[in-house]
C-alpha cells in the first residue's frame, strides 16, 4: 500500500477497525497485535510485519489470525500457500473475513482451489483495469502511444514526434516505388541495391516492415489507437505529428494496395479473389 494515497490509508484504517471489532465481540478472543505492511516506492514491499507475524506464531504468541481478505494476506498465490502451510503445521488457523473462510474448516485441496480461483479473478480484474486505463488515456489524448516513434521520426526534448530527415527520405522512396508499380519484394531489392539499411541496421529489409510502413497513417500525420478489431472504439488524432507523406500520396497507396490484394466484394457482402494483379518486380 502506498503511503502517498490518502484514500488507501483511509481504507487501511477501516480494515483495522473492522477486524478489531470482530475480536471485541468474541469473549474467547484477545487481540494480541496488529501487523501492517505498507509498501512505498522507496521501501518496496519487504513484508517485515508479515514475517514478524509468522515468527510470533512460531513462538506460540498467536493462536488465530484474522485477515481482511486473501489478497491482503499475501502478495501472490505462492506466498499465501507457503504461509498457510507453515501455519497449518503450527496449528494456527487463518480467518479471511471477506471470503468468510476459516482454514481450520477446509482441507488443503479445497483451500488451494479457492486461492487459485480468487487469484485468477483478481488478475482478470487487474487486466481489465489496465485496459480501461489505456482507453481513458487514448480518449483524453494523454496516451504516450500517440508519440511512439517509428522509422523516420524521433522524439524531441518535449517527447513529441519530429522528422528525422535522413530516414524520412527513405520513407518517401518506399512510397514512391510502390506507386511506380514495384512489389514489396521489388522494393526490398531496390533498397538493397541503393544500400539503404533497414530500421535495425541490416542490409535487407523484412517484407513485413515495408508492408506495415505503407499502411502507417502516422506518415501523413495521423495516429489511430485501439483499432485492431478487439475494442469497441478507436481514437484518431489527426495532425498529431508532422507528415512525411502527403495525404494524397498515402491514400493513393492504400487504393493501390487494395487493388493488388486480389480480393473484391460481391453483392452479398462476401469477399472473393478477383483477377490476378501483376506488379513490377
Amino acid at each position: 500500500m502506498s503511503t502517498n494515497s490518502a484514500d488507501q490509508l483511509k481504507s487501511l484504517t477501516a480494515q483495522v477497525s473492522a477486524l478489531t471489532r470482530m475480536t471485541a465481540v468474541n469473549p474467547k478472543w484477545l487481540l494480541v497485535d496488529v501487523y501492517i505492511d505498507i509498501a512505498s516506492s522507496k521501501t518496496g514491499s519487504s513484508r517485515k510485519e508479515f514475517n514478524r507475524m509468522l515468527n510470533d506464531c512460531k513462538s506460540r504468541d498467536i493462536e488465530i489470525i484474522l485477515s481482511k481478505s486473501i489478497s491482503r494476506f499475501g502478495r501472490d498465490t505462492v506466498e499465501v500457500l507457503e504461509a498457510l502451510n507453515q501455519l497449518k503445521v503450527l496449528g494456527v488457523p487463518v480467518i479471511f473475513d471477506q471470503e468468510a473462510l476459516n482454514t481450520a474448516d477446509i482441507d488443503d485441496e479445497l483451500m488451494i482451489s479457492i486461492i487459485e480461483s480468487i487469484a485468477q479473478a483478481e488478475n482478470e480484474s487487474r487486466g481489465d483495469n489496465i485496459k480501461w486505463g489505456i482507453k481513458q488515456r487514448a480518449a483524453q489524448g494523454t496516451s504516450k502511444l500517440y508519440n511512439r516513434k517509428c522509422y523516420g521520426y524521433f522524439n524531441d526534448a518535449d517527447g513529441n514526434l519530429a522528422i528525422d530527415e535522413k530516414k524520412a527520405k527513405n520513407v518517401r522512396v518506399i512510397f514512391n516505388l510502390y506507386l511506380q508499380g514495384k512489389s514489396v519484394l521489388g522494393i526490398v531489392k531496390e533498397l538493397e541495391r541503393l544500400g539503404i539499411k533497414s530500421p535495425t541496421g541490416k542490409a535487407t529489409w523484412p517484407k513485413r516492415t515495408i508492408d506495415v510502413m505503407l499502411s502507417n497513417e502516422k506518415y501523413m500525420g495521423n495516429v489511430r489507437l485501439l483499432d485492431n478489431g478487439k475494442h469497441d472504439a478507436y481514437y484518431l488524432a489527426e495532425g498529431n505529428n508532422p507528415a512525411i507523406i502527403s495525404k494524397e500520396t498515402f491514400q493513393a497507396v492504400q487504393i493501390e494496395k487494395q487493388q493488388r490484394s486480389n480480393v473484391i466484394k460481391v453483392k452479398d457482402g462476401s469477399k472473393r479473389k478477383g483477377k490476378k494483379y501483376s506488379s513490377k518486380k
